[in-house]
């Protein structure tokens, strides 16, 4: 986010080293007219009046930025209330992913909230109050490293419900998936304390304000981690749990084995699809600090760049409702009481009966899901499915 934010800053640094710029000529242009003397070894060539204009940058990332930043915040609050809402609303007892779907539910909503906040930031000339800067950057980063962990979470968790089920028997208890979450959410906080720590109001600009001995190595420490603990390592547990869940699904026979195999690559493939660009730029941005790109064009795209994929990183938070939670068979059953449940209000007829499916239905469809090789678990059906 900050990254993005810097548009602002840019945009008025950029201002003032070209006013800076057209002063020194303006002045050399006045002056009386002397004869050529030696140039003095005490001459500084003033680098800033030829800074690279990020004008046209800063106009289209404001407008862009907002608008799918409004987008995002829409689609991501009403996917994730409604997992969040089909959860706590629903009579059968609650299983560890059940735990860990509402946890990434709560993390989405948590990004998504600090949204609006930004998309204000973008458009104002005030900025934030301090405080307000702090916590909205706080509540961004802790949301969004709660987000990957939580997936990477889940990933874990289908791979000792399906490859490891007999031994994870005991283990995956409602009571142990309310320890983890806590464990997760302390360690997403740990993980965002880099990215706001420093972050404070100056001159109306919501930016990291870094000590002296850290202004140099810090931004690449914060780049390094975003793209290691961000990226690099849940995509790699990811792979690994759902290519051995993938071995385990082609070794059993179950009719719906081909249903849980191309959930598992729409899982893997979204994730890879929607984040790698981004950290690909993040990475990029790593060896700008270090001046690999002098060129002023090059430093363009790269901003532009960078906002692009940052807004395409985002969209997956909108996703997590429908990858996680609806394409299972128990969450859709989930909403169609929900919605039946709207319609009898609205309608004024009971809503006693006819919201859930006959009990010898539900009894088959879970023996079915439940066999070979997740009879071993507490909530079969998802364990295929999610």
């Amino acid at each position: 986010m900050s990254r993005i934010l810097e548009f602002k800053s840019a945009l008025g640094f950029r201002k003032s080293s070209l006013t800076s710029g057209w002063r020194m000529v303006r002045e050399a242009l006045t002056m009386p007219t002397h004869f050529p003397e030696p140039i003095s070894d005490d001459f500084q060539y003033d680098e800033s009046a030829e800074a690279c204009n990020m004008e046209d940058i800063v106009v289209f990332g404001t407008a862009f930025l907002s608008v799918v930043y409004s987008l995002v915040f829409v689609f991501g609050l009403v996917g994730n209330l409604l997992v969040i809402f089909s959860l706590s609303n629903s009579r059968k007892r609650k299983s560890i992913t059940d735990i860990y779907l509402l946890n990434l539910a709560l993390s989405d909503l948590l990004f998504v909230a600090t949204l609006p906040f930004w998309t204000h930031y973008l458009r104002s000339e005030q900025g934030f109050h301090n405080a307000v800067c702090k916590l909205t950057t706080a509540f961004f980063f802790i949301g969004f490293f709660g987000g990957i962990f939580f997936i990477t979470i889940i990933s874990i968790d289908r791979y000792l419900a399906i490859v490891l089920a007999a031994n994870s028997m005991n283990n995956r208890t409602v009571t142990h998936g309310v320890t983890i979450s806590l464990g997760v959410w302390a360690a997403a906080i740990l993980v965002a304390a880099p990215q706001f720590m420093f972050t404070k109001q100056k001159e109306n600009e919501c930016l990291g304000d870094y000590p002296e001995v850290l202004q140099d190595i810090w931004p690449v420490l914060r780049n390094v981690e975003a793209n290691a603990l961000g990226f690099l390592l849940p995509l790699l547990i990811l792979i690994y749990c759902y290519f051995r869940i993938m071995r385990t699904l082609f070794s059993c026979k179950n009719r719906k084995k081909a249903k849980a195999i191309k959930l598992i690559l729409l899982v893997v493939i979204v994730f890879f699809l929607f984040w790698t660009p981004y950290n690909i730029m993040i990475f990029l941005e790593t060896l700008n600090l270090y001046d690999f790109f002098p060129d002023c064009d090059m430093k363009r795209d790269l901003k532009l760049a960078i906002g692009v994929t940052e807004t395409i990183a985002f969209i997956h938070c909108c996703l997590n409702p429908i990858i996680y939670a609806f394409a299972g068979e128990k969450f859709r059953r989930y909403l169609s009481h929900l919605y039946r449940k709207c319609l009898a209000v609205l309608c004024c007829y009971s809503v006693d009966t006819g919201f859930s499916p006959p009990e010898s239905q539900t009894g088959r469809r879970e023996s079915i899901l439940s066999s070979n090789f997740t009879h071993y678990t507490s909530d079969g059906e998802v364990s295929l499915h999610v």
